[in-house]
């Protein structure tokens, strides 16, 4: 079933607030080979509170995530992410279009910190794979 073009233009809630740990910081390094011990967060992570963001959105309009192919990701820094920032993001739908049965959904998510400040902002292209013909 086709995304609802009336989406766009449409923000959901914020996600619940993520606290960056060390922990968490060594283990997505390493996940995403960028492990070199010194601590750095690496510039992708700020997907860890998009993708829950993602994911609400997609729980309220019942998209099944095995139908979702992620086409691209940017990442926006307004200051650097660092270990103790509490972060939550705030997606909107800022596009949609259909080619070939497929939607192209266009996200924007506002990562900001806990006093509300701007920390990041990410934009995201999905693919929604439309049904079988």
């Amino acid at each position: 079933m086709p995304i609802d073009s009336t989406l766009v233009g449409k923000s959901f809630p914020p996600t619940a607030p993520y606290t960056v740990t060390a922990e968490a910081v060594e283990d997505f390094a390493a996940a995403v080979g960028s492990s070199d011990g010194s601590g750095a967060v690496p510039p992708t992570f700020p997907i860890v509170v998009t993708f829950q963001a993602m994911l609400a959105f997609l729980a309220a309009e019942e998209v099944e995530l095995s139908r979702i192919v992620h086409g691209d990701q940017k990442f926006t820094y307004h200051r650097p992410v660092r270990v103790g920032d509490v972060l939550t993001a705030t997606m909107e739908v800022t596009k949609l279009r259909q080619i070939g049965g497929n939607d192209i959904i266009a996200t924007t998510s506002e990562i900001t910190d806990e006093a509300g400040a701007p920390v990041c902002t990410t934009t995201a292209t999905l693919v929604h794979r439309g049904g079988a013909a």
